[in-house]
């Protein structure tokens, strides 16, 4: 909460100082991290696009900004300010933008509006509709009105096409999802990490990413009876150190932590926890099958789609229903979702004991992020179609 209201304090402060009367701004707003690796493949296209523009993406989430602040893809990184009409009118007087892309679901009624005000081109990628929504749940015209200063919506998929449909909204394209086409990409960077392989030592390797309290609880349960011989990658979703030692001291095997890695002999150790940010995704790469967190508790599934871009195994908690890409892997069984300590515990003795079936699980997550590519795209084409000639001059 302090870093949310901290934050903010510089944002109209940044941009005096970062924007002139002569520079041309693209902006790019998105929630919290998952929205903007689903907007990265947008950002650099557009960097291709429209050269000569500066390119400004803000946050609204501490989560967000505080890991991309320094984002080499971007000229500027901010805080949204609050969505007041005052606010709304100062940060737009400031950056006027040519071009706004929001990304999947941040309706600002008051920044919506004013951006249609002022006849800002505005566009969404990455959508997501539910029929729970205002804009859907009440008949009232001002739940749906800022929802059209949207020039166009790029939709993940037909459902969200419909509910749009069904409220007046004819300017929708199903594209996908942009986050496919991003952990695609991860494939053909660099994701050598010497000291991983060197913990890994050839052994089969599970990664929990992006976990909580409750999924170190099934971590817990799952080593104290382990017998595989094995190795575990744990990077926390947040960095707490007291709760990492406490974790350690739980559990009867030997552990390691990434700040303490040095001059240790890695190979010896069968646990490490990453205890840093900006790794997960290319230690990944070395998994054998990956546990996500936020799926046991209520914060949230996180990315299911990077480690299944690499053709593994994932596994989850049962709370996957607002997630339609880890909801739809999980029908084709190349996701597997679990309630009990004793669930956990089953799935991952069967994955890593049964190499045909760990095999043809991870190639069903394989070919679900390929069969699922394109959604930048066909977001390109409508920008070629409809900004270029206008933004090049």
């Amino acid at each position: 909460m302090k870093l949310f209201v901290d934050g903010r304090k510089d944002t109209f402060t940044n941009l005096k100082s970062e924007i002139n009367e002569k520079d041309r701004v693209i902006w790019f707003h998105m929630s919290s991290l998952g929205e903007y690796e689903q907007g990265v493949p947008v950002i650099d296209e557009v960097r291709k696009l429209f050269p000569t523009h500066k390119i400004l993406v803000s946050f609204y989430s501490p989560s967000g900004y505080e890991v991309k602040k320094n984002s080499p893809l971007a000229d500027m990184v901010v805080y949204l300010p609050i969505d007041t009409v005052k606010n709304a009118k100062l940060f737009l007087n400031l950056v006027q933008p040519e071009l706004a892309i929001f990304v999947k679901y941040e309706f600002w009624p008051n920044i919506l509006n004013e951006l249609k005000r002022k006849d800002i081109q505005t566009i969404l990628i990455s959508g997501g509709f539910r029929e729970d929504q205002l804009f859907f749940k009440m008949k009232s015209s001002w739940f749906k009105k800022p929802l059209e200063a949207f020039s166009h919506f790029f939709v993940q998929n037909k459902k969200s096409e419909d509910l749009l449909n069904s409220i007046g909204f004819k300017n929708v394209s199903v594209s996908g999802d942009t986050r496919f086409d991003r952990v695609n990409a991860q494939l053909h960077q660099n994701n050598k990490l010497d000291f991983i392989k060197e913990f890994i030592d050839g052994k089969l390797c599970l990664v929990a990413g992006s976990t909580w309290l409750e999924e170190e609880v099934f971590l817990k349960a799952f080593l104290l009876q382990n017998k595989l011989d094995i190795k575990i990658i744990i990077a926390p979703h947040t960095i707490d150190a007291d709760r990492i030692k406490s974790f350690q001291k739980s559990i009867s095997v030997p552990s390691l932590t990434f700040s303490e890695k040095q001059g240790k002999p890695l190979a010896d150790h069968d646990v490490m926890i990453i205890d840093t940010i900006g790794l997960l995704t290319k230690i990944y790469s070395y998994a054998d099958v990956a546990f996500v967190g936020g799926a046991l508790g209520k914060t949230g599934l996180h990315n299911i789609l990077e480690p299944a871009a690499f053709g593994i195994p994932v596994i989850t908690g049962i709370h996957i229903q607002k997630f339609p890409e880890a909801v739809i892997l999980h029908k084709k069984k190349g996701l597997y979702s679990v309630e009990s300590e004793k669930d956990f515990i089953k799935i991952l003795n069967e994955i890593f004991q049964n190499e045909e079936f760990r095999y043809r699980t991870g190639k069903i997550s394989e070919e679900y992020i390929k069969d699922n590519l394109g959604a930048t795209q066909k977001i390109q084409d409508y920008l070629k179609e409809n900004f270029v000639k206008i933004y090049s001059n």
